[in-house]
């Protein structure tokens, strides 16, 4: 069975690479992992603070969003190729 990517409470966001639409920005949370028959269909629900519904996303039009600094330190230094900043 295949794993996915982001866990239900984690913040993510819509990859701006793939869609420029009117989309409120991010951050999101994931509500929901919904059942997937495979990794191209995997779905989760998710929400803003900024909107009074939910949206429904494919695993593939979103990405985590780090949840601190520390995060924010660690992906940039791993995009770098540098180990964890201290």
């Amino acid at each position: 069975m295949d794993t996915h990517k982001f866990a239900v409470g984690q913040a993510v966001d819509f990859d701006l690479k793939l869609s420029r639409s009117m989309k409120s920005s991010g951050p999101y949370e994931v509500l929901r992992v919904l059942p997937a028959e495979d990794a191209r269909s995997r779905t989760y629900r998710i929400k803003s603070k900024t909107e009074a519904f939910e949206r429904s996303a494919k695993e593939y039009e979103i990405v985590a969003v780090p949840s601190s600094a520390g995060d924010l330190a660690e992906t940039f230094g791993a995009l770098a190729g540098a180990g964890p900043v201290r």
